[in-house]
């Protein structure tokens, strides 16, 4: 019994053994599978919703995603000639026959198809949502064949994944077998050579690149033929209507050729039943033509309407203006050139919204890497519009002064009287203290005259009062300032002020008038007794003082070892003037050391010895007071 009772004990411990081996077991399996199905649900791998989310989120294999990418796609596979890849673009039925459906299509698309151009066609999935159609509609062009019109519409399908693509619509497809039965053979299906047939060059209908080239030479031709017609034409009449020259140069007849030629080619084309696999690679190209050829139009024609306005603010003596014409010509060249860009760039495929967001943020870049530049733009600006100098005029700023040249975007140019060019950054221009000197409306004559005191007081009073009324009155004078009046007395001369304002338009007009009034009134002066004052100098010597230095100096030429004097005779502004009875008068010295073998001179004569003492004692004499004068 009691082997029994230690028998089942060990049963059911080892069936609790197998039971947490088994549960353990489920655990390690278990646990692995939880981690994988949680980062499976994170990564979106094992859910329904996240495949939807990634079929969604992945491209069109065909290119369907936007209208445009669904028409471009189109014609590409027709000019490849695979109607297999075709029939993809569009929304059969199950009862269509693909191959007859895209033989039919593209039998009214070379004889009357017209797609929208590149830039008209919606590049965004949810297609133009402004066009007045439903939202899973949109228009991309027409087929007008004789009196019928059909609409070429694009529709968005949505497949049983939930991808959605652009597709040509069911609507679009009906009416063609209708319409192809009653369509006569184009002008190129009639006019072919049988030896031109079935062969191709690029992948193109021989025939039809052939046409195209015979097309668009044939259209040039006459377009400019008629435009250098009309414009001479306009070129004779003009004047006889207006008075005077037609603005316009004969430089604006071959872009206006180029304009109207791309303009009308597409047209043309279709006319004359090019396929419409070549016509529209050519009218993309001939729509980058036309946008070259109108910005290159509106390139002459703004240089030329630009030109006429500033002769005539030059004629009508409004200067000011042109500066802010040559800057607004600049700014509207630079924003048609960029806008050009980006339209031309739209044509050869990019996409704009995206090309104009990063010239955004570019431009952001640029700007705050370039903040001088940008400070010498609106430093321009305020130039321009507050026009402190304009172009030919006069001025001082800073430690130059010259005449204006130009006033550019960036820069100033001044040419300086030394015949310099200085070019100054607007930013600093526009905050510097500018004097400008052809902004006077006059010129001032400020002059004075010097009097000897010698006149009496009456005849300068007279002199004074006639002065004022000759310069009021005077014919180069105006009434602004006009008076003459004694403005200093001064121990050797009165000084009397001249001043007036003159009437000129130049300083070379002004100091021609100058040179007049100065002349006249010199003239008036001389009516007077009155006499001009010089400058004068006057030494006084003291007689008794040199004749007593005179006596005591002796005889240079006595003395053996005593050089000769060779000093230069002194100027005759300098002169000195001493007493001549004085320097007449004998020497009593040299008459007591005289011999019995010389005679004595006569009282009356002067003796040569005491000449010579006398003229070396008032060279030495003036010397002394020349250093002391500082001359």
């Amino acid at each position: 019994m009691k082997n029994t009772g230690k028998g089942r004990a060990n049963g059911r411990w080892l069936a609790i053994g197998r039971s947490i081996r088994w549960l353990m077991l489920l655990l390690c399996t278990a646990l692995p599978m939880l981690a994988w199905s949680a980062e499976s649900s994170v990564l979106g791998i094992g859910d329904s919703s996240g495949e939807a989310s990634a079929e969604v989120s992945m491209p069109d294999p065909f290119g369907r995603d936007t209208p445009r990418q669904a028409v471009q796609g189109f014609i590409s596979a027709l000019s490849d000639n695979d109607y297999l890849l075709a029939s993809n673009y569009l929304n059969l039925s199950k009862a269509d026959n693909p191959a007859t459906v895209i033989r039919q299509f593209k039998q009214a698309l070379d004889a009357g198809g017209r797609f929208q151009t590149d830039l008209q066609l919606s590049n965004v999935p949810e297609g133009n949502l402004t066009d007045q159609l439903p939202p899973s509609q949109e228009r991309v062009g027409d087929i007008r064949i004789a009196d019928k019109n059909i609409p070429l519409l694009l529709e968005r399908v949505v497949s049983k994944t939930g991808a959605q693509y652009w597709q040509f619509s069911s609507e679009t497809l009906k009416p063609l077998a209708e319409v192809v039965e009653n369509t006569e053979p184009t002008l190129v299906a009639r006019y072919t050579s049988e030896a031109l047939k079935d062969k191709k060059l690029m992948g193109y209908q021989l025939v039809d690149v052939v046409a195209a080239v015979v097309l668009t030479v044939g259209s040039f031709i006459l377009t400019y033929v008629l435009v250098w017609l009309c414009y001479h034409l306009l070129k004779l009449i003009y004047p006889r209507v207006r008075g005077h020259q037609l603005p316009l140069p004969n430089r604006v007849i071959l872009p206006l050729a180029v304009v109207i030629m791309a303009l009308m080619l597409s047209e043309v084309m279709v006319y004359a039943g090019v396929s419409v696999t070549l016509r529209e690679p050519v009218n993309r190209f001939t729509e980058i033509a036309s946008w070259l050829a109108m910005t290159w139009l509106l390139l002459r024609v703004i240089d030329a309407l630009f030109g006429r306005a500033e002769a005539m603010s030059y004629k009508r003596n409004h200067i000011e203006r042109v500066s802010i014409l040559g800057l607004l010509r600049k700014i509207v060249k630079a924003l048609l050139l960029i806008f050009a860009v980006i339209v031309i760039f739209g044509n050869l495929g990019f996409d704009l919204t995206t090309g104009i967001a990063a010239l955004g943020v570019g431009g952001l870049a640029l700007a705050l890497g370039a903040q001088k530049t940008i400070e010498n733009l609106v430093g321009s600006v305020v130039v321009v519009a507050d026009s402190p100098v304009r172009v030919g005029d006069y001025c001082k700023f800073g430690t130059y002064e010259g005449t204006v040249v130009d006033i550019g975007i960036r820069s100033s140019r001044v040419r300086t009287l030394s015949r310099t060019i200085v070019t100054i950054p607007n930013g600093d221009f526009s905050s510097m203290q500018i004097e400008n000197y052809a902004a006077r409306d006059m010129f001032r004559f400020l002059h004075n005259i010097y009097l000897k005191r010698n006149a009496e007081i009456d005849e300068i009073f007279r002199l004074v009062k006639d002065l004022n009324t000759f310069i009021e009155k005077h014919e180069l004078t105006n009434q602004e300032w006009n008076q003459a009046n004694i403005n200093e007395l001064r121990q050797d001369c009165y000084v009397i002020q001249l001043q007036a304002y003159v009437n000129a338009g130049s300083i070379i007009e002004f100091y021609d008038k100058q040179n007049v009034l100065f002349v006249d009134i010199l003239n008036e002066i001389e009516k007077y007794k009155v006499e001009h004052a010089l400058p004068t100098q006057q030494l006084i010597v003291d007689q008794d003082a040199l004749m007593q230095e005179v006596n005591d100096t002796p005889d240079v030429s006595d003395t053996p070892n005593m050089p000769a004097a060779t000093e230069p005779a002194t100027p005759a502004d300098n002169a000195v003037v001493l007493n001549k009875d004085d320097a007449d008068a004998p020497d009593e010295t040299d008459a007591e050391t005289e011999t019995d073998e010389t005679p004595a001179a006569p009282t009356d004569k002067k003796s040569p010895a005491s000449n010579s003492n006398l003229e070396r004692v008032a060279k030495h004499h003036f010397r002394g007071l020349k250093r002391k004068l500082g001359y």
